[in-house]
């Protein structure tokens, strides 16, 4: 790979261990930091960054068949995740299938997708990885918020909890998944976007000021995280995730943009590479969220970001092959 995205991932490597020394020498202070760091990132500077984007998008401007090719797979795989872990594993939460969903899934599309498209695909790619950016985590969030509160509402009707009524337990599932700090400032968004009315100057940039903070907080907590819960190989279930996100997902994305969708060259390639970077930090947000599995996600995004290294040349080559085949 290029250098300036090796570089990148040496810095997000530094940030993420000066998290983790800051935990290990109690500079942030006793307790539990790592939900402390979760909260403040899933109450304040994630949803900053949500609305802002939701409310900037340019609908008209989007291509649609790359969209389609990347996100369509990516959903289908998330729920497949979903029902293979609902059917086969045990958990003690119900959370823990979305959880895991979100892992094999939700790639780093902005702090390392962005390099590697910029330093790799050039001006024309990123621009295509960039109306990717722009709904990434708007769907995928959403998507899973509604299934583990669905998943939720489901086991406190089992329990005698709450009405086991289909009706109110959709209702149920609904307000909980709206009333949400990453759905709510979503919707919020695309309301404004649709109004037209835009967002004032100073709202704006009290937006941007607390959306540049979701990387490096997401990396410092990944370091905390891991000092916290320990590096954890929990054997198949963890490699499995990382095999999803960084070999099974770009190898479907591939197929069907390639002989499905038809996509050559450059939008394929931008598809490919969007679906084969490594594990985000979003999925740690939502263990933290639903407080299951925080060891198991966060180990798996640390060894799906070191070998990505390996994986990403690897995929720009098989792209390049079918394309030139």
């Amino acid at each position: 790979m290029a250098t300036s995205v090796l570089l990148k991932l040496l810095a997000m490597g530094l940030i993420v261990a000066l998290g983790w020394g800051a935990a290990r020498l109690r500079w942030l202070g006793p307790g539990d930091v790592a939900r402390t760091l979760s909260n403040a990132a899933f109450y304040l500077f994630v949803p900053a960054l949500l609305f802002r984007t939701a409310s900037r998008m340019d609908f008209s401007a989007m291509p649609w068949s790359a969209l389609a090719v990347f996100f369509v797979p990516t959903w289908a795989m998330m729920l497949a995740v979903v029902v293979w872990n609902q059917r086969r594993v045990a958990h003690a939460s119900p959370a823990a299938p979305g959880v895991r969903a979100m892992t094999a899934c939700f790639g780093n599309s902005v702090q390392l997708g962005i390099p590697v498209a910029a330093a790799v695909l050039g001006e024309a790619g990123l621009a295509i990885h960039l109306t990717i950016v722009s709904l990434h985590a708007l769907t995928l969030l959403t998507l899973m918020t509604a299934q583990v509160e669905l998943a939720l509402a489901r086991d406190r009707a089992r329990q005698g909890l709450a009405d086991g009524h289909l009706g109110r337990l959709l209702r149920d599932t609904a307000r909980a998944t709206v009333i949400h700090p990453v759905v709510l400032p979503i919707i919020a968004g695309l309301l404004v976007n649709a109004s037209g009315i835009g967002v004032p100057s100073l709202i704006d940039e009290l937006l941007v000021q607390l959306g540049q903070a979701v990387v490096p907080l997401c990396l410092v907590l990944l370091g905390v995280s891991l000092n916290q819960y320990g590096f954890v190989f929990t054997g198949r279930g963890m490699a499995a995730l990382v095999m999803v996100k960084l070999m099974v997902m770009p190898a479907v994305v591939l197929v069907v943009g390639h002989w499905v969708f038809g996509l050559e060259a450059l939008p394929l390639t931008v598809v490919v590479m969007a679906a084969a970077l490594p594990s985000g930090s979003n999925p740690l947000l939502f263990a933290q969220r639903y407080q299951v599995l925080e060891a198991e996600t966060t180990s798996a995004i640390t060894v799906s970001t070191l070998v990505f290294v390996l994986t990403a040349p690897f995929w720009l080559a098989v792209v390049a092959w079918v394309v030139g085949a």
